[in-house]
């Protein structure tokens, strides 16, 4: 069978596992979602590329004091609906979050993350906002991460969601100059106002 080369080759009707998305050759980066195709931006615009450095160097300086581990886009994250799962056939769930914290170094293999990180992110480009609203929130949700952030870098602000009883609370919006503090990590902060910053 000819390699799957170029996104135009997938069919969007059809439902894939981890096992077909690690076949294909593309360019363009993709994202399944209980098997979904979801085509992601094209590569991230400046101020997203901004945000992220900014807030991967504060979340640096909390990570190297502990057993953690940060990861940023691209970088595979495989879901699993909380089943025990070995089969990459039977993992119909692949996402890149812009940064990720890790703790149970049990999840990590070469391939990335099996199973929900601690913390995940999300950075909104203007092409992407109704799937990390919805489709990933609700993704997120459903396989326990503890704690998501969603970050507006044109509106310059952060949701912040806490697990509760299986369901994001919603904590707040910071803005400016706030301080956000992590309801899952003792001590992880970030000053909001400085992640739209130039560097």
């Amino acid at each position: 069978m000819k390699p799957i080369t170029k996104f135009s080759q997938l069919d969007i009707s059809k439902q894939y596992s981890y096992a077909d998305y690690l076949t294909w050759q593309l360019k363009e980066r993709i994202e399944l979602i209980k098997g979904w195709i979801y085509q992601m931006s094209p590569a991230p615009a400046l101020t997203h590329q901004r945000v992220s450095l900014n807030l991967t160097l504060q979340i640096a300086e909390y990570v190297q004091g502990n057993s953690c581990n940060m990861f940023v886009a691209p970088f595979d994250v495989r879901l699993l609906d909380n089943r025990k799962i070995k089969s990459d056939s039977k993992v119909y769930t692949v996402v890149q979050p812009d940064l990720c914290v890790i703790c149970d170094e049990k999840k990590l293999d070469e391939r990335g993350c099996m199973g929900a990180p601690d913390l995940i992110v999300e950075i909104v480009s203007p092409g992407n906002s109704k799937k990390e609203m919805k489709t990933k929130f609700a993704l997120y949700e459903e396989n326990l991460v503890k704690e998501y952030w969603i970050i507006d870098y044109q509106e310059k602000y952060i949701m912040q969601f806490s697990l509760k009883n299986k369901k994001f609370l919603f904590i707040k919006n910071h803005f400016d100059d706030d301080i956000l503090s992590s309801t899952m990590f003792k001590g992880l902060q970030v000053n909001v106002g400085k992640l739209f910053k130039k560097m």
